[in-house]
């Protein structure tokens, strides 16, 4: 998805926001802050939430009482239904809004479903779809926060930049107001001005603290705005746990297409194109059995050598499906013989009370595998590790080779399939590989233990 929460606030290259770059400032943030277009965009969003949420409250309110008094008829049920339509689409207004002014960028909510044609059908989506009552309700609690934000947002700012500017206009004071300047005090006999160089430079510092304090006031308001329309106007959480399992499972059937197509190439290609010369070379020699049987002999003797070639191509094709040994002996001792035959000494340490779901363990070989695979083509390392080991309720995985380093999972490598099928299962691939190594691959895979037969 798209769009974590807490990413991507600002504009103009700021920090923090996606794709931009990060900038060398002479001046400290809190002396920047009161100038930055991020802040004028904020206050511009809290100046703006007023007056539209008086808008959304009353649109919302009103349509709704209405609906809702004219359930007794017919009638009530399509005005109930116009209301929540109406807040969807000021959902995505509202979602607009704030990625212009916060840099807040919330995905789209899932779309009506419709199952049927028809008005009926329609009305029947919309009453149904929880996007459609969250935007009424972010409609109903907009205009109290947008008020109380407002007003605390207009003072601070007006009192910041009033008394900062105070050596500014105090001419006029005595010029055009007959005072001596911002009363702070008075009766019918006394009365305290801010008159004296003293008390106008003070007053100006205080501003300057509140000049100061103003942006990051406004900032803590609009996180609330942030937390409101992520919240209610984006996906929920279901449906975004049930987008990421669809595209899981997209995954998933993928990967076993692929596989079943690679064993299909591997037994047309290998076992079975042998096979074939094999059984023509039987039938050749059978026929020069009675005429020339040392040359007969000869191809029984090489028909002999294809069969073990073939075998061993069919035992290393079952190694690839699901090895023998690790479904015997586990993890240690399958991960053990991938080892060996890696082209570099390999370090093997499983630290597992117990073994964990044959569909864990069968991801978790192939994972270290397919890793070790990459260290003997790529790393040019001379050393490599391997740690298996259980922390809590997740499986982990690490690899590390002494390698030249620079494997990156977004290059579209191998390791970008690995991540995919890791994350088909809940699980996590973190490559940390800078220029001149070392590499460290650390895999996350869900705890799910063997079932006792």
């Amino acid at each position: 998805m798209a769009t974590g929460y807490g990413q991507g606030y600002g504009l103009d290259g700021e920090p923090g926001f996606r794709g931009s770059t990060e900038r060398r400032h002479r001046l400290p943030a809190a002396l920047r802050a009161p100038v930055e277009g991020r802040t004028w965009r904020e206050l511009g969003y809290v100046l703006l939430g007023l007056p539209i949420s008086v808008l959304l409250f009353t649109y919302a309110v009103t349509m709704v009482s209405l609906g809702a008094g004219l359930l007794v008829t017919f009638l009530g049920i399509p005005v109930l239904a116009a209301a929540l339509a109406g807040c969807r689409g000021i959902g995505a207004v509202e979602r607009a809004r704030a990625r212009a002014l916060l840099g807040l960028d919330v995905a789209e909510p899932e779309p009506l479903r419709v199952r049927k044609h028809g008005a009926m059908a329609w009305m029947g989506a919309v009453l149904k779809s929880g996007t459609s009552w969250r935007a009424l309700l972010y409609s109903v609690l907009q205009l109290p926060w947008a008020i109380f934000s407002f007003v605390v947002a207009v003072n601070v700012w007006v009192l910041g930049w009033g008394l900062l500017t105070y050596p500014l206009w105090f001419w006029v004071f005595p010029m055009y107001a007959g005072q001596a300047g911002i009363q702070l005090y008075g009766d019918e006999t006394h009365r305290v001005y801010l008159d004296n160089p003293f008390e106008i430079t003070v007053t100006a510092l205080v501003g300057l603290l509140f000049t100061i304090a103003t942006p990051w006031i406004v900032r803590a308001l609009t996180m609330v705005d942030r937390l409101m329309v992520h919240g209610l106007l984006g996906p929920s959480r279901l449906v975004s746990r049930v987008v990421e399992l669809e595209s899981d499972r997209g995954v998933v059937v993928d990967t076993a297409a692929a596989d079943l197509r690679r064993i299909e190439r591997d037994l047309h290609d290998g076992a079975q194109a042998r096979l074939v010369a094999l059984a023509m070379d039987l039938g050749l020699a059978k026929e020069k059995l009675q005429e020339d049987p040392d040359a007969a002999a000869r191809m029984v003797d090489e028909a002999h050598g294809e069969v073990k070639t073939a075998l061993q191509e069919l035992r290393d094709l079952a190694r690839g499906i699901h090895p023998a040994v690790l479904t015997d002996r586990g993890l240690d001792a399958a991960l053990s013989a991938v080892a060996s035959r890696c082209t570099v000494p390999v370090q093997v340490e499983v630290d597992l009370a117990e073994r964990p779901a044959p569909a864990i363990e069968g991801i978790a070989y192939f994972t270290v595998s397919e890793l070790l695979q990459n260290v003997s083509k790529h790393a040019r390392a001379t050393w490599a590790g391997v740690e298996v080991w259980r922390t809590e309720n997740r499986l982990m995985l690490q690899v590390v080779d002494n390698g030249v380093g620079g494997a990156d999972v977004s290059a579209g490598s191998g390791l970008a399939g690995l991540a995919e099928r890791l994350d088909a299962v809940d699980g996590i691939l973190v490559v940390d590989s800078p220029a001149g190594g070392p590499t460290r691959v650390t895999a996350e895979l869900p705890w799910r233990g063997a079932r006792i037969r």
